[in-house]
């Protein structure tokens, strides 16, 4: 219990670095004497970090250890943490945002960490409970910060982002096992450097397409240098012994098609976020926008989160009962029929909250049924690699969104005085497309075949000598394994 509670609290932990600085985006050009489209560089630098250090900690834990790689990744948290607060400039505060990104890797490597110490019977629940607490930080961090800020001043919550990274540090250190499930070999430096630099130069083109043109030079050539670092690093993990990424592993239809639904709920979700504040908080002389604070917005999207965390457990029953791909399925399903209630109710503050809070609890259903699919069809010494790609995939659909997003905001505007403001109609276009990429993450779900609960994959073609893992001794049926040391 004490694991599962340490470990659901990294994803927590994790959320929370992603939305803490959101509700600060419009006062940081005047505090640090920048751009709107520069502090925008606060949540692209935790983005990028993010997504570039996910696949690298997640293979270095089935490699190398996975307390050590959480440790790891806690520590330069903490330290992009007092890096951000006490810099004094635009530049440090970003420097520390991008060190913060790799609280993002926790979460793969807290769910592989689940499967080697838990038994097959609690494995469900207990990642269904890791993802709910996912959920609660993310509705957390918005009022939180919203507090913080108006009462701390904004360095504040960076301190108390230390804070917890520390805390959470020592729990890790003092509670959370070393694993004995290693993947033995040399790390692939090659690999990793390529897939870097692609997936860099993806997300970049995607988050500032919008500022700086679709069609415009820099866009464009980010978009170049993905494809070719693509054409470069796809045959080159197909011919390595050790691939950054077991692309053959990937290929399989269980994970190929989860990761297609995971972009596309991915896309999904993060609307919910991105639109539900912005209606709060617009001016009521739009005809639709509610005139919230930011602190008051903030408390409006705590019931979203709060879904997530109590029906975690109850996801995890629907997965045990039904499979995960159906749990899924179901996910995707509430979390159509919460977007299409959205484009026509929201006249009131009330519509609004429960609108996304059907939302998120499609969220909390569709979310915690991917690892339970994804650890279905990998070996056990691939299970951090495998949800960080998939965590991957997904951040990849939440930033596809935000550029969606704000190109719909740009194209229907209406002007109150000397300020534009997305129409209604922004908003309903947006609802449809979010209802769309549910209906189609349903699609590919479909393909994914079947899984009750957390099965053994089926071998190798290499045989079993591919993957070394130590042996074994049961002690009584619904006991934990025990696992000697080496």
């Amino acid at each position: 219990m004490a694991i599962t509670a340490v470990l659901a609290l990294s994803g927590t932990l994790t959320a929370l670095m992603h939305t803490l600085v959101i509700p600060l985006l419009p006062d940081f050009p005047v505090i640090l004497g920048v751009t709107a489209d520069d502090a925008s560089w606060l949540v692209t630098a935790t983005l990028l970090s993010s997504a570039v250090a996910t696949p690298i900690v997640s293979r270095s834990a089935d490699m190398y250890g996975k307390r050590k790689m959480m440790v790891l990744c806690l520590a330069v948290m903490v330290a992009g943490s007092v890096v951000a607060a006490v810099g004094g400039s635009f530049l440090w505060l970003v420097i520390g945002r991008a060190l913060q990104g790799l609280a993002s890797a926790l979460i793969p490597v807290g769910i592989s960490i689940l499967r080697d110490e838990l038994p097959k019977e609690k494995l469900g629940s207990a990642v269904a409970f890791m993802s709910g607490t996912v959920g609660i930080g993310s509705a957390l961090g918005l009022p939180l910060a919203g507090v913080l800020y108006e009462s701390l001043g904004w360095a504040s919550i960076f301190w108390v982002s230390a804070g917890a990274g520390t805390l959470l540090l020592l729990a890790v250190a003092l509670v959370v096992p070393r694993s004995m499930v290693r993947t033995p070999g040399l790390f692939d430096f090659v690999g990793a450097a390529v897939l870097s630099g692609a997936l860099a130069a993806l997300l970049l083109a995607i988050t500032k397409g919008g500022a700086w043109g679709w069609g415009s030079g820099p866009v464009l050539l980010l978009l170049l240098t993905t494809a070719v670092l693509l054409a470069v690093w796809v045959p080159y993990e197909l011919k390595v012994r050790q691939p950054m990424v077991d692309l053959r592993t990937s290929a399989r239809r269980p994970v190929l098609m989860t990761n297609i639904a995971s972009l596309l709920i991915g896309f999904s979700m993060f609307i919910n976020m991105l639109v539900t504040a912005q209606q709060l908080q617009l001016p009521t002389l739009t005809g639709y926008g509610l005139g919230l604070s930011v602190i008051t917005a903030g408390l409006c999207m705590v019931p979203s989160g709060l879904v997530m965390l109590v029906f975690a457990p109850a996801s995890g029953c629907i997965i045990r009962r039904f499979g995960g791909t159906a749990a899924f399925m179901a996910g995707a399903l509430v979390m159509l029929g919460g977007y299409v209630g959205r484009a026509f109710f929201y006249d009131s503050i009330a519509w609004v909250i429960i609108g996304s809070t059907v939302v998120g609890l499609g969220t909390t259903i569709a979310y915690t049924a991917v690892p339970t699919v994804i650890m279905g069809a990998v070996p056990i010494t691939e299970t951090a690699s495998a949800n960080g790609l998939n965590i991957l995939v997904r951040a990849i659909g939440q930033s596809t969104s935000s550029a969606v997003v704000a190109g719909v905001f740009a194209s229907l505007t209406m002007r109150l005085g000397d300020i534009s403001f997305p129409t209604f109609d922004a908003f309903r276009i947006i609802f449809w497309l979010a209802a769309a990429a549910s209906a189609a993450s349903m699609l590919a779900a479909a393909f994914i075949p079947g899984a009750r609960g957390v099965r053994s994959p089926p071998p190798t073609a290499g045989g079993a000598d591919e993957h070394v893992v130590p042996p074994v001794r049961v002690l009584a049926s619904g006991h934990r394994t025990v696992i000697p040391p080496l």
